[in-house]
């Protein structure tokens, strides 16, 4: 009896691994096909564009070694140190740029830098047409000239704000004004004096 119930236990556990087998090649056909699809997505043309950006993104976060934590101050001088580089590069450039320019055109020798010379301020003589802002006067000036084509006479005004510091110029005034550093927004002149009074 000992020897029967051996192969019936021999039998029983053989077709086990027969039952077992079809479901490990099902196993071994689904995975070359996981495979393909994981492929396939790997591809370039297979993701979308939006997804390969973002894996690039992550790649290159990955690459990159993580700056520490630094303060505020210290941060501030690596700037002012990339922008002296920086400054001093696009220097060297000019400076080469010129250089170049100059043999093209023959001239060898060094140009001084101008100097800015004061400039004469105009002076204009106008009617004043209102003055009553505080210290503001509005001049007319009028002014007359000869057409370029048809040499006919054209006549021309316009208005302008003059500071009137004592308030001494009244409506029909001729007064004469000189142009000036800006006072206000509409202020660029200043009242030197009054020609005329009004009747």
């Amino acid at each position: 009896m000992a020897d029967e119930e051996t192969p019936e236990t021999e039998e029983e556990t053989a077709p086990e691994p027969e039952a077992a087998e079809p479901e490990a090649e099902a196993a071994e056909a689904a995975q070359p096909e996981a495979a393909e699809e994981t492929a396939a997505a790997e591809a370039p043309g297979a993701l979308h564009p939006k997804e390969r950006r973002r894996r690039a993104r992550v790649g290159r976060a990955a690459a990159q070694p993580t700056r520490s934590q630094a303060s505020p101050e210290e941060r501030q001088a690596e700037r002012v140190e990339r922008r002296r580089r920086k400054a001093e590069v696009r220097r060297r450039v000019r400076v080469r740029t010129r250089e170049k320019a100059r043999a093209r055109k023959g001239e060898v020798q060094e140009v001084p830098p101008r100097e800015h010379a004061p400039g004469k301020p105009k002076t204009r003589q106008g009617v004043v047409v209102s003055n009553r802002a505080a210290k503001t006067i509005t001049v007319r000036i009028d002014t007359t000239g000869r057409h370029r084509r048809y040499e006919k006479i054209v006549r021309t005004s316009r208005t302008v704000h003059a500071h009137d510091e004592r308030e001494e110029a009244g409506i029909g005034d001729t007064v004469l004004v000189r142009e000036s550093r800006p006072i206000s927004r509409t202020k660029r002149w200043r009242l030197i004096e009054v020609v005329e009074r009004a009747e």
